[in-house]
This record gives structure tokens, C-alpha cells and sequence, in this order.
């Protein structure tokens, strides 16, 4: 059945005048590039929230808490307070890591690239 559509369509075109087959060239680029614009705006709605994941970090003050904890660890004894705290950090960064894993395969999967590509196309070292 759709090479009989298709026939027609051929048989059609070979009937328009030059004028008209430049009007259709034109109408089909433009189909063209409306399916490819569409395609980029799927592609982005997909990758959008595996991009936030990528890119997401601890907010300053909590960086700066987990540094300083770090710090004090260092130079002495922390208060059992202080080493829950640090904790909860420590177990948040590292489930925040292994969700930006996640993303970032799940990413390179989509777009067809080597991990270590889409590393260095995000800018991303490739220690994560």
C-alpha cells in the first residue's frame, strides 16, 4: 500500500510545474527542520532532569559545614555530635555521587557517547 501512495506522490511531482517544486523543496526542508526541532525538544525533556542530577552539589553553607568538619577532624577528637553530623554529610555526598553515576550513564546511553566524551563535554573531571 505505501508504494502505491508512493508512486502517486512520485507521478504528482512530476507533474508541477518548476515553480511549484520549488515551493514544495521548500516546504519539505522546513517539515525537515520542524522534526528535528522536535526531536531536540523531546531529546531535552528527557535529559533535563538527568543534567539537574549531573550538576547538583551541596549547597555552600553545607559545604562549607562538611569542610570545616573535615577540618576539625583532622586537627582533633570530634565531638559525637559533630561526627554524626559529618556523617549525614558524608552518607548525602555519597548517595548524591552514585545518583550522578547514574544520570551520567543513563546520559551517555541516550545520546550514544562514551562516558568519558560526555565527562569532557560537561566539563566534569573524569574522577566524577
Amino acid at each position: 500500500m505505501a508504494t502505491v501512495a508512493r508512486e502517486q506522490v512520485i507521478d504528482l511531482i512530476e507533474d508541477l510545474p518548476s515553480e511549484s517544486l520549488q515551493e514544495l523543496v521548500r516546504f519539505i526542508e522546513y517539515l525537515r527542520f520542524r522534526r528535528e526541532q522536535e526531536a531536540k525538544e523531546k531529546a531535552a525533556d528527557v535529559e533535563a532532569p538527568l543534567l539537574a542530577i549531573i550538576h547538583r552539589r551541596l549547597p555552600p553553607e553545607d559545604q562549607r559545614r562538611l569542610s570545616a568538619l573535615r577540618a576539625s577532624k583532622e586537627e582533633r577528637a570530634l565531638t559525637p555530635e559533630e561526627h554524626a553530623e559529618l556523617l549525614v554529610y558524608v552518607e548525602r555526598v555519597e548517595r548524591e555521587d552514585a545518583e550522578r553515576a547514574q544520570a551520567l550513564v543513563e546520559l551517555s546511553r541516550l545520546r550514544r557517547v562514551p562516558l568519558a566524551a560526555l565527562m569532557a563535554e560537561l566539563g566534569l573531571a573524569s574522577g566524577g
